[in-house]
């Protein structure tokens, strides 16, 4: 049987066609708030997702922007019934996106390179 994710599809279309983006990752984490008092008889099982979006069309752009331009792609997925309760987002450059990889693999191999003076 197919995974049945229209809300997740449609995001990632209207994301895709809008932004360009090099990266688009979509994660679905309903299920870990499908307890939540507020998420009480709701049938859906795509409310709650985090989306890491690199994109130049972010460029020169604050994060509040960044997040206003996607929420306004979404509007009416948040406003449906049993829509989107929940939308965490990352949102960067390529060229942000480039330095945190150089950070992390910086970070990786400080330990390796160490120099340790010993007097």
């Amino acid at each position: 049987m197919a995974l049945q994710t229209p809300m997740e599809d449609a995001m990632r279309t209207k994301i895709t066609e809008a932004l360009k983006p090099s990266t688009l990752e979509i994660h679905n984490d309903s299920h870990l708030h499908s307890h939540h008092k507020a998420m009480a008889g709701s049938t859906s099982q795509e409310t709650h997702f985090r989306v890491v979006i690199t994109s130049e069309a972010f460029k020169s752009k604050m994060q509040p922007a960044r997040h206003r331009m996607v929420y306004a792609l979404l509007k009416e997925e948040m406003a449906r019934e049993g829509g989107i309760h929940a939308l965490q987002l990352r949102t960067r450059t390529l060229e942000e996106e480039q330095k945190q990889a150089e950070r992390e693999a910086a970070g990786k191999g400080e330990g390796v390179d160490a120099k340790v003076d010993v007097a």
